[in-house]
């Protein structure tokens, strides 16, 4: 007599177990920096804090406990159409303003601009940036017509150049990303609270010259 053998059902791998096997299967991705959330000066240390006025952040300069006190700083070389990639102060500038640091970029613009000419084009320009930087300090400073009134320059100023200039770009900056950026920033509503001397972006925008400059 045969003995009647049970066929037994193949097992099926749950979901899961399928998901957690692909998973070990594949390639462990390498860590790539995004190019939007890159520093364009790496070697330069940020501040530890960003200055706020009319708050407990120390000041930078007349502080003793300021994050620059004391800290020397020669003057910037003067910015132009050409040299804008190699123009540290500039690129110091846009890194502090992407990474929250906005009374910071206001003083490295202000610094630059001094150097630079008020009359000169790029100087102008520069106008424009200050501007923008000044929005971003007002608002740390809860003073929603300060951010509008300064974003409005900011946005007229680069308006104008970019008509002198007659070109897309000026010292590696899109004239229309900086316009679309001062509009933006004239018409958003923002949060109230923020950490004093916590440095954090307020703008949903970064400022990123093209091509990202080598140094």
């Amino acid at each position: 007599m045969r003995t009647a053998t049970t066929k037994r059902k193949p097992v099926r791998q749950s979901a899961t177990r399928k998901a957690a096997h692909k998973a070990d299967a594949a390639p462990t991705p390498k860590a790539v920096a995004h190019p939007r959330t890159s520093r364009l000066l790496p070697s330069t240390e940020l501040p530890a804090y960003t200055h706020v006025p009319g708050t407990d952040t120390p000041h930078p300069y007349r502080d003793p406990r300021g994050h620059s006190y004391q800290r020397k700083h020669p003057a910037p070389k003067i910015l132009t159409a050409d040299n804008w990639a190699e123009n540290r102060s500039y690129l110091l500038a846009i890194d502090y303003f992407n990474h929250g640091y906005y009374w910071e970029a206001h003083e490295e613009w202000e610094r630059l601009l001094r150097s630079t000419g008020n009359d000169s084009l790029p100087g102008k320009f520069l106008k424009g940036l200050v501007k923008l930087a000044a929005a971003g300090l007002k608002v740390r400073e809860h003073s929603i017509h300060g951010v509008r009134r300064h974003a409005a320059s900011a946005g007229e100023v680069f308006a104008d150049v970019a008509a002198e200039v007659d070109e897309e770009h000026f010292c590696g900056l899109r004239f229309t990303m900086l316009q679309f950026a001062a509009d933006r920033a004239a018409q958003l509503t923002y949060k109230d609270e923020i950490t004093s001397g916590r440095p954090q972006r307020v703008f949903p925008f970064l400022i990123l010259p093209e091509p990202l400059p080598l140094v």
